[in-house]
């Protein structure tokens, strides 16, 4: 065996035990459940950068389900490619419609797996999840699988100051138009006009808050989570820093938000 075919060799057994633990790490339940339509398949040609790729017949695929970080991301584009590049994909979701940069959005499998590529990105903490899936059982094993990266410290999670602590609204402000993950516990809750404050400070012109509409008020009732019952609960939030009086992230979508525990 030649020493390129042995380093293949080597690379396709430590994905291979890569893929068995992340599938009982998350739970065969979990992996299990998340089963979009499939929406196509290709080979992948290229690496655009740490969150999208491009196909041999040149359509190109943003992952779904993966925040997009500030730049320079090397070491995560790095990773994809180890992942990807040159293997043949299947594309799984409910939308083929591209975005406004013409590319589709899609949950990215390697052939034959039954993991998508994004899940075992997150778990080597190569990426953080969005929030932004709409499907409860696909958001649930990305969230997992990131929840095991967190745990071991490993990647992006590494980093100590990788979740902004609300109590310093200053540090959150210098990441101003960046996704961010801010956790701690909440003070109060309240309503103005259409628009529910979830505060995590009592200086509301400058601390850190999260605001909700009343249709996205209505989604996370839908799944449980009324933001009254936010109140002294310790939460963990992901999304865009915008500046309102404070810094504040918008939610959009119910997987923005997480409720950790009452410390």
């Amino acid at each position: 065996m030649s020493w390129r075919n042995m380093r293949r060799t080597d690379h396709r057994r430590a994905a291979a035990a890569l893929i068995a633990t992340l599938a009982l790490g998350v739970g065969p339940q979990l992996a299990a459940g998340c089963e979009l339509p499939r929406l196509g398949e290709g080979r992948v040609a290229a690496i655009i950068d740490a969150n999208s790729i491009r196909l041999a017949d040149g359509s190109e695929l943003t992952l779904a389900g993966l925040a997009r970080l500030p730049p320079p991301r090397i070491a995560d584009q790095a990773a994809l490619g180890q992942w990807l590049l040159g293997r043949e994909v299947t594309l799984h979701g409910h939308d083929a419609e591209p975005d406004r940069y013409g590319r589709q959005s899609a949950l990215i499998y390697r052939a034959g797996e039954r993991v998508p590529v994004q899940a075992q990105l997150l778990q080597q903490g190569a990426a953080v999840a969005s929030g932004e899936l709409d499907d409860s059982a696909c958001r649930a094993l990305l969230l997992a699988a990131e929840n095991m990266a967190r745990k071991a410290r490993a990647g992006f999670w590494s980093d100590p100051t990788a979740i902004k602590n609300p109590e310093n609204p200053g540090d959150i402000m210098t990441r101003m138009g960046q996704f961010t993950v801010v956790e701690g516990r909440v003070l109060t809750v309240r309503s103005s006009g259409a628009t529910v404050y979830v505060n995590f400070g009592r200086r509301w012109t400058q601390d850190f808050a999260v605001t909700i509409s009343r249709q996205q008020v209505t989604a996370l009732e839908s799944v449980g989570l009324s933001p009254k019952a936010l109140d002294k609960r310790w939460v963990r939030v992901r999304g865009f820093i915008g500046n309102r009086n404070g810094p504040q992230i918008a939610v959009r979508h119910v997987g923005q938000i997480e409720v950790i525990g009452d410390r």
